[in-house]
């Protein structure tokens, strides 16, 4: 059964991106805070429905305290699958990504994030990507007032595998002195990292306690990479004996 889910969803999921990326054009025309609401709730809210009633994949949260109540903030988040992309524009509805640039060359699906604002990066070159983040993040986060979200990884990380956290989000923390709010899940339990075949079950989404600005970036670095991974740990199953 959960053979036939899987297929179900995974054709529904890809047909109902490019149909609504098709219907939806005509949101990327209106101002900004509308066309995120509609993408939220037309894409990403849908995306939620096909994972809970087909797949019976749902998602719960734990820290929603140590979200800060005004201002801007930084989510700094692991990644292990598709999964918390869907997820995190869903909970926060305005958040802004960092992203790579070449998803914005995806056909209709690519012209949706540059109209809800989020912060295309070219990854060819280091220095002009470290640019480009630190000046979208100072639109996102001084200007417009809006969460920012960042993968430290900078990419999707198999459960067990091990890879740097990248200095960009130290850069980012130094240069917008904004609290970070760590976030720990286990979506690639379920959901895993380039794979097609899902599981069914829950999938938790833990906000840490945040780390408040000021701190040198080495310091901030270790702290963050340690809290994540720490707690990402603690989220998953025990080993079978």
């Amino acid at each position: 059964m959960l053979i036939l889910r899987n297929i179900l969803f995974n054709f529904l999921f890809f047909t109902l991106s490019f149909f609504l990326s098709l219907i939806l054009i005509w949101s990327i025309l209106l101002p900004q805070k509308w066309t995120i609401k509609i993408i939220r709730n037309f894409y990403f809210g849908v995306i939620l429905l096909l994972e809970r009633h087909i797949l019976g994949l749902d998602y719960r949260i734990e820290g929603w305290e140590n979200i800060p109540k005004s201002g801007s903030f930084i989510l700094a988040a692991k990644h292990q699958s598709a999964y918390e992309t869907l997820k995190l524009p869903y909970i926060f509805e305005d958040v802004a990504i960092i992203l790579k640039r070449e998803l914005t060359w995806i056909p209709l699906w690519g012209w949706y994030p540059r109209a809800m604002g989020m912060i295309p990066i070219d990854r060819g070159s280091a220095k002009e990507a470290l640019g480009s983040i630190i000046k979208g993040s100072k639109r996102i986060l001084n200007d417009e007032q809006r969460p920012l979200l960042i993968f430290p990884q900078g990419t999707r990380t198999a459960i067990g595998e091990k890879r740097k956290y990248k200095i960009g989000i130290g850069r980012v923390y130094e240069s917008t002195d904004t609290p970070v709010i760590p976030v720990a899940l286990n979506s690639g339990v379920y959901w895993g990292k380039n794979k097609f075949w899902k599981r069914s079950g829950c999938v938790t989404i833990k906000f840490l306690p945040p780390i408040p600005p000021g701190l040198p970036v080495s310091e901030f670095m270790q702290r963050l990479e340690s809290d994540i991974e720490s707690e990402s740990d603690k989220l998953l199953p025990p080993p079978i004996s």
